[in-house]
């Protein structure tokens, strides 16, 4: 891996290098995580519903799942209930803001975790540049040698074929996800991508704050249809939580006759009739908000 990236890294996030490890993408580094401190015999706590690779991925090494859920209604976090499992976790796993739900934790909620847990806490931060400043929780990484925080450069700076995600930790964490890393991991064209994206990354702000300009005009457009039986969910990411009747019926009808892709979420426990809307440009906002209007004008 580059000593000029990781460098580059720590000068921006406030770190130290030997704090920062690169991978190929976000994915990878949450698998090792699962390798340096999964396995049989050791918990995993996450909190559903939440990003499905969680589960999948502590299955491939046995590593035992407890599932805090989060609240029915709103999709808010039960610290409490977060903290007691996490008593005894050898892994937590944060998402902030959350996939899909988009609802931000607190940084004093994740600092309650990383006191209670014994193991190491993960926020994975990949959308975070879309909650604002301050948003992220890195800034408690001097305080909690257990706390790891996870960024990528695929989505707010819209370099997802690159496959360049990061780890911010303590120096003992990163050594223990070095020691499980694949060989050649990160290629070099990757790295030199991402050195120019981080030297480069104010020039993505104006992009971030369309994004978040437009998911608010994205929402009030959505709540103009709650006649219709559509809800959305605050969210501090680029996409948006959205329940509506017969979801299924109206993400294939919005794939084959508007040619407009959304994830449906509606098989996932918790989220029955709920799909996830990405926010784009304000004609593609528009245009997604008008078709699922006559959709459900119809049914």
């Amino acid at each position: 891996m580059s000593d000029e990236l990781r460098v580059a890294l720590a000068r921006w996030h406030g770190v130290t290098a030997d704090q920062v490890i690169v991978g190929n993408g976000g994915d990878e580094l949450l698998f090792n995580v699962f390798l340096a401190f999964g396995g049989p015999g050791r918990t995993l706590v996450t909190c559903p519903p939440t990003f499905a690779v969680y589960d999948l991925y502590a299955g491939l090494v046995d590593t035992p799942v407890v599932s805090v859920a989060r609240d029915p209604e709103t999709f808010e976090l039960d610290v409490d209930a977060v903290v007691e499992a996490a008593r005894t976790a050898n892994v937590v796993i944060v998402t902030t803001p959350n996939n899909p739900t988009g609802d931000l934790l607190a940084h004093e909620g994740i600092a309650r975790v990383c006191e209670a847990c014994p193991g190491v806490v993960l926020a994975d931060e990949a959308y975070i540049e879309f909650g604002g400043a301050g948003a992220s929780c890195e800034g408690l990484l001097g305080t909690y040698d257990n706390l790891a925080v996870l960024h990528t450069f695929s989505k707010a700076f819209q370099m997802a074929g690159v496959r360049l995600g990061y780890v911010l930790a303590n120096p003992s964490v990163v050594a223990a996800l070095a020691a499980v890393r694949q060989p050649y991991s990160v290629n070099v064209f990757s790295q030199a991508a991402a050195l120019v994206g981080v030297r480069m990354r104010d020039e993505f702000a104006p992009s971030i704050a369309s994004i978040v300009s437009e998911r608010s005009r994205l929402v009030d457009m959505l709540d103009g249809l709650a006649s219709l039986g559509v809800r959305t969910w605050p969210s501090a990411a680029n996409f948006l939580l959205v329940r509506l009747p017969n979801a299924s019926v109206v993400r294939a009808r919005l794939r084959d006759e508007y040619s407009i892709l959304v994830r449906d979420f509606s098989s996932t426990p918790g989220l029955a009739d709920c799909l996830r809307l990405t926010v784009g440009t304000p004609e593609e906002n528009d245009e997604v908000v008008a078709a699922v209007r006559s959709i459900l004008s119809e049914v």
